[in-house]
């Protein structure tokens, strides 16, 4: 569900408790949309406090997921940093039922005094924003400058440019339900229309509420989400405003709990309090707190929309080379099954050689018959008028030696292709796995040495290499795993860095990363290959599936051939286990 002021409301409070008093001693900008203010806090220690103007999940919150910043950093960063460098966090508020969230602070200004400035996040959809103000309520500079609405139809739309003064956003225009009496509620619900739907009618008449908050409270009064108000009857108005009334206390007496509804293992949404609507369709898993729960929510599509916008222009590349290369095998595919008929044309070069006494130059066609058709029926032989009967006898027996040389090399191309594009599907695999700039740029260099993009010419020669480290992981035993995020790291880890000792994972016969289970020199336990098997098959292709083979044996059986391409290995001597993909295994184990 989207970030609703209920939810807000508990997750501002949980803010408040944590940082203020505290003081800020780094800002970053990792992404478009991201502040990421490390704050040192008297209570709780060092804390990461993300504000994320991300019109598609906008939202502050304590993280703890690492991202990489910028080698330099944007205006509005260094415009933080100068107004924001060592200010303490005196307050986090929200204005009622407002998804809006206000950090005032106190800062020093060029002269060394103290002055007060306020960071407002405006987490409202599309026109998500991070606004700074002075202490006169100013705005000194937003993270996305809105112009002027006069001529855009947009009466809502508000200007939002340095020095012009701040101001909310416009109020909707519905109730706020924390504010009336039980007695209006009553008279509310009873002037509404018996044949609305209950959830629709508390979403329309009260501000603050998503659409499955409404769903929630309509589903306890009656059983049913899309239940009217004329079939709930009177107890059952009585028990949805009791309903209401009893999750506004939740709110107001802050006894929120975070809780993350999963489908299929997968999270799907999350809210402030379990739900009950979907039954068995959904686990509803509590979290200890908020940011923990965004964590969760947002740490994979988050990456994958990082990914997506740094890496355009490899995944553009990559995807170009492959559909050629795709398109390239079904061609050949095509001129490889027409020469399988290639005995036909020897047979009627024979055929026209033992009939030459019946042909004359001019001929389109010759009838006679088929001496190697088993009932000797007669055949046409398509002639060319223009050359003699012997050029026609020629001419089918040169076609047949065509069709033979050209079976043999459309088959080493179709090889050759075939592996290509199972190279170029592999990079397509390890794309979604970079975690930052440097994986970007080490599989940006492996297409490079490959050929598939090309290298600037003003650095030709002398560009620096980058590398980048593969992901590390310890199993329950303590065991070290690693997890090659690109092709090139595959080779680096089976190739150079392992011992013949050491254990090889990889999905067998799917695109994946090469998982080195280090055994320190002796025989590691069953759970730690369980684990390093379980590893494999969640960063790969089949991370979406059950039983899964992956096969494993020592790095010693694993070789590199002659001219392969990056990632490229052969194996022997080894065992397979089918396992279950476990995402959740993935993030337990991980060393960060």
């Amino acid at each position: 569900m989207p970030l609703d002021a209920l939810c807000l409301s508990g997750l501002v409070h949980e803010l408040d408790q944590t940082v203020t008093g505290g003081k800020i001693d780094k800002i970053y900008q990792p992404g478009r949309d991201e502040i990421l203010l490390a704050v040192r806090t008297p209570a709780h220690g060092n804390v990461r406090l993300l504000l994320s103007a991300n019109p598609n999940h906008p939202r502050p919150q304590l993280t703890q997921i690492s991202r990489e910043n910028p080698d330099t950093p944007p205006m509005f960063c260094m415009l933080l940093r100068k107004h924001l460098s060592g200010a303490r966090l005196l307050a986090v508020e929200q204005p009622p039922l407002e998804r809006v969230v206000i950090f005032t602070l106190e800062a020093l200004n060029e002269l060394g005094d103290r002055v007060e400035r306020r960071l407002v996040l405006e987490a409202i959809g599309r026109r998500s924003n991070l606004i700074l103000l002075d202490e006169s309520g100013r705005i000194l500079d937003c993270m996305r400058r809105v112009e002027s609405s006069l001529g855009t139809g947009n009466a809502n739309q508000r200007s939002l440019l340095p020095g012009m003064f701040y101001r909310l956003p416009p109020a909707q225009e519905k109730l706020d339900p924390t504010a009336q009496s039980r007695e209006e509620l009553e008279r509310l619900l009873s002037a509404a229309p018996e044949e609305a739907q209950a959830d629709k009618w508390l979403l329309d008449t009260f501000s603050g509420l998503s659409p499955l908050v409404c769903r929630e409270l309509a589903f306890q009064a009656g059983g049913a989400t899309d239940l009217r108000l004329n079939v709930l009857g009177p107890a059952g108005r009585t028990r949805l405003l009791d309903s209401l009334e009893g999750l506004l206390a939740l709110v107001r007496e802050h006894r929120l709990s975070p809780t993350l509804l999963s489908r299929d293992g997968a999270p799907w949404d999350f809210t402030f309090f379990p739900v009950a609507q979907y039954g068995a369709l959904v686990e509803c898993t509590p979290f200890p707190s908020f940011s923990e729960l965004l964590d969760r929510f947002y740490e994979q599509r988050e990456h994958l929309e990082r990914v997506k916008q740094r890496g355009q222009d490899l995944i553009r590349s990559v995807t170009t080379a492959r559909d050629r290369t795709a398109r390239k095998i079904a061609h050949q595919e095509q001129e490889l099954a027409a020469t399988q008929d290639r005995e036909r044309l020897r047979e009627l070069g024979d055929i026209l050689t033992s009939n030459l006494y019946q042909m004359e130059r001019g001929m389109a066609r010759l009838r006679t018959v088929d001496f190697y058709d088993p009932e000797g029926k007669e055949v046409d032989i398509q002639l060319d008028p223009l050359l003699t009967p012997q050029q026609n006898a020629a001419k089918y027996y040169k076609e047949y030696n065509k069709a033979k040389t050209a079976e043999v090399m459309l088959t080493q191309q179709l090889e050759k292709n075939r592996r290509e594009l199972e190279y170029l599907n592999s990079v397509l695999d390890t794309i979604p796995l970079a975690e930052g700039e440097k994986d970007l740029s080490e599989i940006r260099q492996e297409l490079t040495d490959t050929g598939y993009l090309r290298r600037p010419s003003k650095v030709k020669g002398r560009e620096k290499r980058v590398v980048s480290k593969p992901m590390e992981f310890r199993s329950s035993s303590g065991l070290r795993i690693s997890v090659g995020k690109n092709n090139t790291q595959n080779d680096l880890l089976t190739c150079k860095q392992a011992f013949k000792s050491d254990i090889w994972f990889h999905t067998q016969k799917i695109h994946g990363s090469h998982v080195i289970l280090w055994t320190e020199g002796r025989e590691p336990d069953l759970q730690s290959v369980q684990e390093a098997a379980c590893l494999a098959a969640w960063f790969s292709q089949a991370r979406d599936s059950s039983k899964v083979p992956v096969d494993y044996t020592p790095v010693k059986y694993v070789k590199k051939p002659g001219g392969a391409r990056p990632g490229m290995v052969i194996y022997t001597t080894y065992e397979t286990a089918w396992v279950t993909p476990d995402g959740e295994l993935a993030r337990r184990l991980r060393v960060r």
